[in-house]
């Protein structure tokens, strides 16, 4: 596979993507795309260009913005980028923010500018940030203005991030960038990047707690509308989207942006979507496409015995964490129509096994979507029999290319992406999920990696050891659950247990912190020291 001519300036991330041969095996067949491609454009200015202009693009802050409004804003705040902050093709651009229009409005322009965007959330602290920052090696950083301490504090002293630029994430628009986008023109000539110009880094924590950033061309972003979004949801110009997951996470950029831009329908955007959050703008807005965890979807089946009125839905799309049959069921029951669930993964950058509205069943992740291929393999790499649990493989027309190849070849084998999930194939070609292979703890819809609560909890002057595992939560899918040894002096209280819990919160993003810590004397290890930690999963 030979790459086309980059249209970036600054060439890091094509120097830095992983060698040709360590990628998984890509089946493009079916997506094919212009050589020159600009995913900003293409969800933008295209869609103004086949008669959607009037039409609702974004929905929030009190507010809805046409196609033409968005392609016009996002083709200032372009120029602004280019002509004043001088920003280059291939740049890095770090956007800080909860999800709301302008966050979006800024990726796209970012995008059309030619340069490589990180999205982050707005709940990482400065030194989970100065990781990605130094990672990717990030000289530029929009933030919503009402989340710039902590992007500051990580700019103070990093040898990367030159500058910080602040947005107003209201309907507002008074803030630095704002201003300096109010009197440019509303067309922009969008850089001439190619489809396999790298337009996306996604990062993953992974079970180490240390992040790995995975990489994105322009025509994945396209792909994977182009798959699931246009195969298992059928989306129209009438579509309104509403969901939970940060924009920040692969999931939540293709299930409340990209998707809906794709197809000229709508994205309703919640800074704060808590289940009557979203129960009340389903109603208000009659969303028809919703995206968030099981534990959202139990909180609407009791809104709706209430008498909450969601029959707008027609399409209820569960991830983020294992979608329990009990729900599937009630769901099915309350509304008549089947809940979607699917797996993706970062790497990969969206769903790649679901369920579809006709070809479902409770328990069940469903079958690869269009252009992806899976299959269940043995520990000695073969594929297993029908019925048998082993790893999950995957392939199709995307798939994992970490930033410098870290750990690329534990990812990527023999051409297959291997997820870090256990499945089982029935005889009838579903595939059901089995279990986490590594120690992600999936906690309502959040990945979050043990092995870095670990190490906040370890910062506190009162754990001399500590071990985290998933404990199993009926609410949440699984809780954070710390097994803390004290130093000595230290003796374990309530207020003790409030105390951790806040140093976390203060250390990292607030939703990793440990709702159950537990006080022992010891930690179970084997001889050689190493923590046990499926013997805390066993015992609970």
């Amino acid at each position: 596979m030979t790459l086309r001519a980059s249209g970036h300036t600054d060439t890091f991330t094509r120097d830095n993507l992983p060698a040709m041969e360590t990628w998984p095996d890509l089946l493009l067949d079916g997506f094919t795309y212009p050589d020159r491609l600009n995913a900003g454009v293409e969800l933008t200015d295209a869609m103004v260009a086949k008669g959607l202009g009037d039409h609702t693009a974004l929905i929030g802050n009190g507010r809805r913005r046409t196609y033409k409004e968005l392609a016009d804003w996002t083709n200032r705040l372009a120029h602004a980028l280019v002509e004043d902050l001088g920003v280059k093709p291939g740049n890095r651009v770090l956007i800080r923010s909860a999800n709301n229009p302008a966050m979006v409005a800024c990726w796209l322009a970012a995008t059309k500018a030619g340069a490589v965007v990180i999205n982050t959330m707005p709940m990482l602290r400065a030194g989970e940030l100065t990781k990605y920052v130094d990672k990717a090696e990030v000289e530029f950083a929009l933030c919503d203005t009402r989340l710039m301490d902590e992007m500051i504090a990580c700019a103070k002293d990093s040898r990367f991030l030159k500058k910080v630029v602040g947005f107003d994430g209201t309907s507002n628009h008074d803030a630095e960038l704002d201003r300096l986008a109010l009197e440019k023109p509303v067309t922009f000539d969008a850089v001439d990047t190619a489809q396999d110009d790298v337009a996306l880094l996604a990062f993953t924590s992974g079970s180490t707690g240390e992040p790995k950033a995975t990489m994105h061309f322009h025509r994945d972003l396209l792909i994977i509308a182009d798959a699931y979004a246009r195969e298992v949801l059928a989306v129209t110009p009438d579509d309104i989207f509403i969901g939970s997951p940060p924009l920040a996470f692969t999931f939540g950029l293709g299930g409340l942006a990209i998707f809906p831009l794709r197809f000229g329908a709508a994205a309703t955007l919640l800074e704060t979507a808590s289940p009557p959050n979203m129960i009340e703008i389903i109603e208000k807005y009659r969303a028809t496409v919703c995206f968030t965890a099981p534990t959202a979807y139990r909180a609407m089946l009791q809104a709706m015995e209430e008498g909450a009125d969601l029959s707008s839905l027609r399409a209820a799309v569960s991830a983020g964490e294992t979608l329990p049959g009990p729900i599937y069921d009630a769901w099915k029951a309350k509304t008549g129509k089947p809940m979607l669930d699917g797996i993706g993964a970062t790497e990969m950058l969206h769903i790649f096994i679901s369920n579809r509205f006709d070809d479902h069943r409770p328990g069940c992740t469903g079958k690869p979507v269009t252009g992806y291929e899976a299959r269940v393999l043995a520990e000695d790499g073969s594929e297993a029999p029908r019925g048998q649990i082993g790893q999950l493989a995957v392939r199709g027309p995307t798939g994992c290319r970490y930033l410098r190849g870290e750990r690329q070849g534990e990812y990527v084998q023999g051409g297959w992406n291997i997820t870090g999930d256990s499945f089982i194939q029935d005889e009838d070609g579903f595939f059901h999920f089995a279990a986490r292979s590594d120690d992600i703890i999936l906690s309502a819809g959040y990945n979050i990696a043990g092995p870095e609560v670990e190490a906040a909890l370890l910062s506190h002057d009162a754990v001399l050891e500590c071990a985290v595992i998933g404990a199993e939560d009926e609410a949440r899918g699984q809780i954070v659950e710390a097994h803390v040894v004290l130093t000595p002096g230290t003796g374990p209280s309530d207020l003790l247990v409030k105390l951790l819990q806040d140093h976390v919160k203060a250390t990292i993003a607030p939703y990793k912190y440990p709702r159950r810590i537990v006080f022992v004397t010891a930690l179970p290890k084997t001889s050689t020291g190493k923590i046990q930690r499926f013997r805390l999963r066993d015992d609970g």
